[in-house]
């Protein structure tokens, strides 16, 4: 990436330089258009919920900017080996999410691939004075979690014949669950950052917000919403090979304080279309949980930590 050529653009608001969710260009003073592309392999056998997951997790970045999801087109590889009616149901269950969020579908563009990969190209607009960032916490701020977390120790599970349909069917229902009540609640507040819990898991993002923002992040780890039966699993050794890329890249910048390593795991768990992760002023949280609960988000979330002053790590497990 360091050898790529560098632009300069005065109206590209947020660009690669800060690991935002997804660039942002001003478009005039009251609109700046959101652009984002993801996809990836399947983390689910049925090819309509593995659809959705993708779409849900390519529509997640807009709503961690603040913005609206308008526009999308598919990028899809697919092998000549399976029936079109597989890649048929993929993209059935990722327009079921694009026309979820309100946004229009029009068209995409497919290869050829040993393995299928889907995801979307999203477009979306917000006010350029209401872009959220994944830096600017404030000390005093604290954190708002909006989705239970181990999703990828679930699917480690569900590879491993060991996941019962309960779990499976709460880990399905985190995956596709777009982040759009949680933005629709969280915009009428003056949040100071905020962010999507992906592949680098809640720890890794985290990090990101914490460094970005100079300070310290202290997260209460029996707070944080996680799913059924995970911990467990997590025991087990069912953990996917990429929290253990995540521990290593991140080494040197979280105090563990004893915490148990089955949770350590949990947290360093990359998600699949995970959950917002929000940082904002104390006396606005109480809030925020109280609108989620009236707008009845489909998952869990809790106030999981606060911010304070920078210490000498970036993140303080308690």
């Amino acid at each position: 990436m360091c050898k790529l050529p560098k632009f300069k653009d005065d109206n590209l608001i947020v660009g690669i330089e800060t690991s935002d969710d997804a660039a942002v260009y001003k478009i005039t003073e009251d609109i700046a258009m959101i652009q984002t592309v993801d996809f990836f392999t399947p983390v689910v056998d049925d090819p309509y919920i593995f659809g959705q997951i993708a779409a849900a997790n390519s529509l997640s970045d807009v709503y961690a900017m603040g913005g609206e999801p308008r526009l999308a087109l598919n990028i899809i590889g697919f092998p000549n080996c399976l029936d079109p009616s597989v890649m048929a149901d993929i993209l059935s269950g990722g327009a079921s999410k694009v026309i979820e969020a309100g946004a229009t579908l029009a068209g995409g563009h497919s290869i050829e691939d040993d393995e299928p990969k889907y995801g979307l190209c999203v477009t979306g607009f917000v006010n350029p004075n209401k872009i959220l960032k994944n830096y600017g916490a404030k000390p005093g701020d604290v954190l708002i979690l909006t989705k239970q977390i181990g999703s990828g120790i679930i699917n480690t599970a569900i590879k491993a014949d060991m996941a019962s349909k309960e779990i499976i069917d709460e880990a399905i229902t985190v995956m596709t669950s777009l982040n759009k009540k949680a933005k629709e609640v969280i915009e009428n507040y003056n949040i100071s950052s905020c962010t999507d819990i992906t592949g680098f898991g809640l720890i890794g993002h985290s990090i990101e917000m914490a460094e970005g923002s100079n300070v310290t992040f202290e997260i209460n780890v029996n707070d944080v919403p996680i799913i059924s039966n995970v911990i467990e699993y997590a025991e087990m050794g069912l953990v996917p090979a990429g929290a253990y890329k995540n521990m290593d890249y991140f080494k040197g910048k979280v105090e563990y304080n004893n915490v148990d390593e089955s949770y350590i795991d949990l947290l360093f768990d990359p998600q699949t279309s995970g959950g917002l992760l929000i940082s904002v002023s104390e006396n606005e949280a109480e809030k925020i949980i109280n609108d989620m609960k009236v707008k009845e988000l489909d998952t869990k979330f809790a106030v999981i930590g606060r911010v304070v002053e920078k210490k000498e790590k970036f993140i303080h497990l308690k």
